[in-house]
């Protein structure tokens, strides 16, 4: 689909007409619009050919002749107007967290920053500070972001790359047949890390030479890096990094655990077989030259004298010493979840209908959902006034009227805004089913203090994206986490895991410290239209990080526990 290319087209005419200082009604025009694109799970290709275009909100005579016109040609002539009239590395500048259009235009006029290597030159400098409002702690951030932005441009976030292994691993069964007997991703991948350098894959074939034709000529391979008979590596469409490695049977349990790793966990794991006389490598376990497991992981754990280690947990971070004694949780699982409780509707920012967003989460399987469309006070999102909240309830109760094997709380994500009061009062909360408090602004004004004060308000039930970051993006509020998770186990409110690819918030050693306090999770998608749901798998595996199991999760609870759970009903 293009709706990612022209979305990200019309964010960069936005991002340009700021840049200029063109008026704001424009800039918000193209950045809904951008959003509403991004977010559409419809082609926007055919929509364009049924004339339907006008059906999405946000999306005016204006742009839809640009959408037209690139759907036409591949680009829009205003677009390569506005490029002449702005530096050429302006999208690479603004690809900084902390540096934004204005910020880049006064650098530009003043400074003559046209380049990041221009920009860390004026930090290095001090000629940065001289600008107006550029105080020690923006350069601080804006040095960070520089950080961030590197490392980013080396990894690749998870909820990219899972889609893109399962794709390749969909071809390769398909294409290969019988000569693939098992194949599984590796690396950072299977751990659930919330990003990756590569993507590995493990196949087991006694045809390892015809496997690897088969991997390099796939089609997206743009590059092939390296081809051998048993491993290979390839780009795919000049962004993934993809490797296979090939293994006979007899070797594939032993190929999973050496190139799944972690680094940390596989060394600790040869030490302990150097003491009890054996050798790991990826293709088993060997006594001296003899092979003696290697077909399955669990028979390389158990010469060892542990159980099996879940691929999340392997770290080096005391799961070897806990399977040594049989004592692994039993972790929360996907098939464990029974509602999502962080749902979006086209009444505030979603993209689609009450009724047609409650069909997409029964179709999961799901028993109960809870919709949690924004407060007023998040304007940006069209938040929902007290009045149309007051109706937006009336809905949800007449819906639940018509549904026999389905329940739907009617809830609200509540800003918790910059004074540290809730966005509705108390009278409003009470009538809901269900609350989730966020912060979506004034982001240095106590983000603890404001959350802590939020927990102890008797009808919110979550802290939503706890700290507040984007993975590629934002580093997070300045949060005493441990004061937070504290509240939480004090007051009885759960802490969202946010299942979202750039959020997954809170993050796994985050989940780490709330389940060793004692605190609860809810795993949410914050989903906006239909495909987000499939995020919750995210959200599960950084859970699962966190050493998370099911019954501190609320949404593995059924209805009735959850409402006995809940502090309104306690």
């Amino acid at each position: 689909m293009k709706n990612i290319e022209i979305s990200t087209l019309l964010e960069r005419m936005a991002d340009i007409l700021e840049f200029k200082g063109e008026v704001i009604f424009k800039i918000n025009a193209y950045r809904k619009a951008s959003r509403i694109l991004r977010e559409t799970p419809q082609d926007i290709e055919k929509l364009a050919a049924e004339k339907r275009l006008s059906e999405l909100p946000g999306i005016g005579d204006a742009i839809q002749e640009k959408i037209l016109e690139f759907l036409s040609s591949g680009t829009v002539s205003a677009f390569e107007r506005l490029l002449d009239t702005v530096p050429k590395e302006l999208f690479e500048l603004l690809s900084i967290p902390s540096y934004g259009p204005k910020t880049a235009a006064l650098a530009y006029r003043e400074l003559g920053v046209e380049t990041v290597a221009d920009l860390k030159k004026t930090i290095e400098n001090g000629s940065l500070r001289a600008l107006p409002g550029m105080g020690d702690k923006k350069i601080e951030n804006i040095r960070k972001g520089i950080e961030l932005r590197d490392t980013a441009a080396t990894r690749l976030s998870i909820g990219i790359a899972l889609p893109v292994a399962e794709e390749i691993i969909e071809y390769l069964k398909e294409k290969g047949g019988d000569r693939i007997a098992r194949i599984s991703p590796a690396g950072s991948l299977r751990r659930f890390c919330e990003t990756v350098h590569d993507i590995d894959i493990v196949v087991e074939t006694e045809d390892g030479a015809g496997l690897i034709e088969l991997f390099t000529a796939m089609p997206r391979v743009t590059r092939v890096l390296g081809a051998g008979e048993t491993k290979a590596s390839v780009m795919l469409d000049d962004r993934y990094q993809i490797d296979l490695r090939a293994v006979a049977e007899g070797s594939f349990g032993a190929a999973q655990l050496y190139f799944t790793g972690s680094k940390a966990h596989n060394v600790h794991l040869r030490e302990m077989a150097r003491k009890k006389n054996y050798k790991i490598n990826e293709y088993g376990v060997f006594e001296g030259e003899k092979k003696i497991a290697g077909a399955e992981e669990k028979e390389l754990y158990s010469f060892l004298g542990m159980e099996w280690i879940p691929p999340e947990l392997r770290e080096d971070r005391g799961e070897i010493e806990v399977a040594m004694e049989k004592k692994l949780p039993r972790l929360v699982r996907l098939e464990d979840i029974q509602a999502d409780l962080h749902i979006h509707t086209n009444q505030s920012d979603g993209q689609l209908p009450l009724e047609e967003m409650v069909e997409a989460v029964r179709a999961r399987g799901y028993r109960y959902m809870a919709i949690c469309d924004h407060s007023g006070g998040a304007f940006y999102a069209n938040g929902l006034s007290p009045d149309r909240l007051l109706r937006s309830i009336e809905k949800i109760r007449q819906l639940n009227e018509k549904l026999s094997d389905f329940t739907i709380l009617a809830g609200a994500e509540v800003d918790i805004l910059a004074d540290g009061k809730l966005d509705y009062d108390d009278n409003l909360l009470k009538q809901l089913d269900f609350a989730v408090a966020s912060i979506h602004s004034a982001f240095k004004s106590d983000p603890t203090g404001r959350t802590c004060a939020a927990m102890s308000n008797p009808y919110v039930d979550v802290i939503g994206h706890p700290t507040g970051r984007l993975i590629s993006r934002r580093q997070g509020f300045v949060l005493d986490i441990d004061k937070v998770i504290q509240t939480a186990v004090e007051t009885g409110t759960a802490l969202e895991v946010n299942s979202f690819w750039d959020r997954l918030d809170l993050k796994d050693s985050h989940v780490k410290a709330a389940i060793d306090a004692g605190a609860v999770i809810s795993i949410n998608t914050d989903a906006h239209h239909p495909p987000h749901l499939e995020m919750m798998v995210l959200g599960v595996g950084t859970a699962r990080r966190g050493w998370a199991t099911a019954d501190r999760v609320i949404n593995t609870y059924p209805l009735e526990r959850l409402k006995k759970w809940q502090k309104r009903n306690r």
